[in-house]
């Protein structure tokens, strides 16, 4: 009996609030988001296989919700947090996430994920360490680093959406911040006042160093100064353990770095995140620069920033960078069997999607973003609500595997993908500028990446045995990538550009990935959750919530364990008695 009651996984539960609080990351008092009254917000730390229980509250004054990149909520499209999968949390209330991290590692964050909020902030880190029974491929590191970097404007996230929706473009951002704040007065150009971040570490040790892209649309390359940068992770799988002096961290993407401090501590050290695929002249200001510093430094940084990569007369630097980042195929990730078991390039691929970005198109009078032609346009009701209550026309199963002819469209249209397919989809962007994307619910191997326009003899370039396995990859412009994903994922998942101002104008589309033969004593989903929102066709349904209570975060196991536990203990006192 007592096994019985301890065998469960175990569950987490965290209280988050989104609120607007007054902050200055640039020298200007802006308004941003903040979770728990923190800018950026705090960090969700969780053990492989654990429940996650996340309750938040709505204090903004718009719908809002929050969305968790690259954890692969297993049969729970629900939780998602995007609104194909969510309706939004009305200002005033709360609704609370629960979702497991089932055989899941690494690193990733949180974020909001409507009205272009993420912009304002509202984002955090999220981890999931290992379970102690399973070894790390590496020594245990001495500690752990978060650090976050993005590009920032001091306008807020209504100006700069009101700004696309009137056609126009962001323009260059104001500044890059490093775990929300600005940067370290490195010449004259940084004016006074401004806070920067300090990292303080001890001379001799090793750090897990975990660094976040939670940018609004700029690629950053990322550099310590005189610190060698030992690859080890992304978006939750081991990579082969290379050095870098810098790397290119795309919108969206997360990587683990291991950062050994063997440097002499003359001075402290410069933390940089600069922007790349832009004119470096008039960039320059936009740059992000913490302060590493060692317990024994013996005075400040000065001098010139470490310089950024220099690929002006070689473009293939960047492509050549990424797809040297490769899979650990012999280390163990959440569960005690090498990842590299599973043997993706002997797996037949049932069908091929191409996806095709071009630069902005006006659709019905207005500047809209597209994939083969199609702006996409969020049904009332989200997707696997109307189909739980057939919803009749809230969307189309039309969505095209290749580029369309004729004139871009809005669109409610998404893939119709079989279950347990194991799919080819290459990004083509022809757009001008450097693009990510993302699909919730999965990772895929990243297979190819290259210049030019893809062709199926493209497909002969492929890496079949250690490429990286991960949720948000990078597409060049002028150039594709390609991506193999095992579909055995069953719900509603996003695939999505990660950068802002294009996802917000329609770069998007959802996989709806449905078992045809489920049994329902066969949990190959979930059922709607009790405590699911209502809008759209089925806005009837939702009952007003009460302002005060928050919804109870003990699920029908954690209950049914710990009446079995007092039923238990009875039992042992009766005896005893």
């Amino acid at each position: 009996m007592f096994g019985l009651c301890f065998t469960e996984d175990a569950s987490r539960s965290f209280d988050f609030e989104l609120s607007y609080i007054t902050a200055s990351p640039l020298g200007i008092p802006q308004q941003v988001i903040a979770v728990n009254g923190k800018f950026p917000g705090p960090t969700i730390n969780v053990t492989t296989n654990e429940h996650v229980i996340v309750n938040v509250r709505n204090k903004l004054d718009e719908n809002a919700l929050l969305t968790w990149p690259g954890v692969q909520m297993r049969r729970v499209s629900w939780q998602d947090g995007v609104l194909g999968t969510n309706c939004p949390i009305r200002s005033g209330w709360n609704w609370t996430y629960k979702f497991q991290v089932k055989d899941q590692i690494g690193s990733f964050f949180y974020f909001p994920s409507l009205n272009f909020q993420r912009a304002a902030g509202g984002f955090g880190s999220l981890i999931i360490t290992n379970r102690k029974v399973i070894s790390l491929p590496f020594k245990m590191p001495d500690g752990d680093i978060v650090i976050s970097i993005g590009d920032w404007y001091t306008r807020n996230h209504t100006a700069l959406r009101t700004a696309l929706d009137s056609g126009k473009e962001l323009g260059m951002p104001d500044g890059v911040l490093i775990n929300g704040k600005g940067p370290y007065q490195y010449n004259a150009s940084v004016p006074d006042g401004i806070k920067y971040e300090t990292i303080n570490v001890d001379p001799g040790k090793t750090y897990r160093i975990r660094v976040y892209n939670v940018g609004v649309s700029t690629c950053l390359n990322f550099r310590i100064q005189n610190h060698n940068l030992l690859l080890a992770e992304t978006e939750g799988h081991y990579t082969q353990q290379n050095n870098f002096t810098s790397l290119d961290i795309h919108v969206g993407q997360s990587y683990s770095f291991l950062v050994t401090m063997d440097q002499n501590a003359s001075s402290d050290y410069y933390i940089v995140a600069s922007p790349r695929f832009v004119n470096q002249t008039v960039w320059q200001r936009v740059t992000g620069v913490a302060i590493l510093h060692y317990s024994n430094s013996k005075g400040k940084a000065t001098g010139s920033l470490p310089d950024p990569p220099n690929d002006f007369y070689d473009k293939s630097y960047a492509v050549n960078q990424a797809i040297s980042i490769r899979q650990n195929v012999s280390a163990s990730g959440a569960r005690p069997n090498p990842q590299g078991s599973f043997h993706y390039g002997q797996i037949q691929v049932t069908d091929r999607i191409v996806l095709k970005s071009v630069p902005l198109a006006m659709i019905n009078g207005k500047h809209r973003a597209t994939l083969n032609g199609i702006s996409y346009v969020n049904p009332d009701t989200p997707i696997r609500l109307a189909d739980k209550y057939k919803v009749k026309g809230d969307y189309k199963l039309d969505f095209p595997s290749r580029p369309r002819n004729g004139p871009p469209r809005l669109g409610k249209s998404i893939i119709n993908a079989t279950y347990k397919g194991f799919i080819e989809i290459v990004l083509q962007n022809n757009d001008t500028v450097v693009q990510s994307f993302h699909m919730d619910g999965y990772s895929f191997f990243v297979v190819g990446m290259a210049y030019g326009e893809w062709t199926e003899n493209s497909n002969g370039s492929y890496n079949k045995w250690d490429a990286i396995a991960r949720s948000t990859t990078q597409v060049i412009p002028g150039g594709w990538t390609a991506i193999l994903v095992s579909l055995d994922n069953v719900g509603v998942w996003n695939l999505r550009a990660e950068n802002l101002d294009r996802w917000y104008l329609g770069q998007e589309t959802y996989m709806r990935i449905i078992n045809p033969e489920a049994d329902p004593r066969n949990k190959t989903e979930f059922p709607m959750p009790d405590n699911a929102l209502y809008c759209g066709a089925l806005s009837r349904l939702q009952k007003p919530q009460k302002s005060s209570a928050a919804p109870s975060i003990i699920n029908r196991k954690s209950k049914f364990s710990y009446l079995m536990l007092l039923m238990t203990l009875s039992a042992v006192m009766i005896a005893l008695l």
